[in-house]
């Protein structure tokens, strides 16, 4: 962890490069740092993933409105200023990669944010993270 889900209508997919998003909100969460200057989020452990609706209904239908969903969920022990600063730095990277839809079309955008406080178990097998934890 984190992880970045992106939920979005597929209606802007010919408007936008999702990929080149994942690819900068990836580098974003990977700048953040904390407040004694620590990386706040694991190379190894940073996953952005964006996935199309299938289905969808945005506000009336009366136009051909667009949607972006996304949730970040990192795990418990960071400060409320760190989760703020990565929420923010998250959000204004998104809409600058959306200025040019904004200009052509209606798109709302959310990004919420989780931490996963008492989990009841949490599982993980991989060979990334030694690969960056030299």
């Amino acid at each position: 962890m984190p992880h970045l889900v992106i939920l979005y209508t597929p209606n802007i997919e010919r408007e936008t490069d999702m990929g080149a998003l994942c690819r900068t909100l990836a580098d974003t969460m990977l700048e953040q740092r904390d407040e004694a200057g620590k990386q706040v989020f694991p190379t190894g452990g940073t996953r952005v993933l964006a996935y199309p609706a299938a289905h969808y209904a945005v506000a009336d239908g009366k136009g051909d409105y667009a949607f972006v969903y996304l949730n970040l969920r990192m795990g418990a022990g960071r400060s409320d200023a760190v989760k703020k600063r990565a929420g923010d730095a998250i959000l204004d990277r998104t809409k600058r990669h959306f200025e040019p839809v904004f200009a052509q079309r209606l798109i709302g955008i959310t990004l919420n944010v989780d931490e996963s406080p008492g989990q009841v178990y949490d599982g993980k097998h991989s060979n990334l993270h030694p690969l960056f934890n030299k």
